[in-house]
């Protein structure tokens, strides 16, 4: 975590701003304070912040762009591929200790789905990216037998991430819900993992 007040004005890099922009926002979530506590959080005036990224829909967007990188990365440290159901079920189990970085993702994605929109293309690239992925596991399990091989490949990835955000959403509302466990059950109900298997997954988000 940054220490409040640790830069000098104008001495906080972008980088600096997003890490402690992440620490914040997942603390505090997504709220009209959230963007002055974050330039407190680095010692630079609201003004200075907005300076760096123009706007609070770049800059969240820039927040939730620099969650996914760290997920990316610590997912492959774990030695967990990209796209498979345990990477799924493992940044879901995560996302449940974040509550605050939940919220920014839920809203803004929906205020994104407008063209023109700052971050309108980061989910647009992200949703087709993501989509891909879960595709082509869907036919690798087709082609190992796994999975009937009638299926179409990539509405089942479409489904399982409408699924994913769909469970988030719901979670925001009911926060007793047990997430993990439900992704873990739908992956388990389609044929995609062994029985408990992605409980023994470290977290990687």
């Amino acid at each position: 975590m940054v220490k409040r007040g640790s830069y000098a004005k104008g001495v906080a890099t972008k980088e600096d701003l997003l890490d402690a922009a992440l620490e914040v926002v997942g603390r505090v979530g997504y709220g009209r304070s959230s963007v002055r506590e974050i330039a407190e959080e680095v010692g630079i005036t609201h003004a200075g912040l907005m300076h760096h990224f123009g706007s609070k829909d770049v800059l969240f967007r820039e927040v939730l762009r620099k969650r996914d990188e760290a997920s990316r990365a610590r997912a492959v440290e774990a030695g967990i591929e990209l796209g498979t159901p345990e990477h799924l079920a493992t940044t879901i189990r995560a996302n449940a200790d974040v509550p605050g970085l939940v919220q920014l993702y839920v809203r803004l994605s929906g205020e994104a789905s407008e063209e023109g929109h700052a971050a309108h293309a980061y989910f647009a690239e992200r949703y087709s990216e993501l989509r891909e992925l879960a595709a082509q596991r869907v036919r690798t399990f087709q082609a190992d037998g796994k999975l009937p091989a009638a299926l179409d490949a990539e509405r089942i990835a479409t489904l399982i991430l409408a699924a994913a955000d769909g469970l988030q959403l719901q979670w925001l509302y009911k926060r007793d819900l047990d997430m993990p466990d439900h992704i873990d059950y739908m992956l388990e109900a389609m044929g995609l993992v062994g029985a408990s298997a992605t409980t023994t997954e470290a977290d990687v988000n």
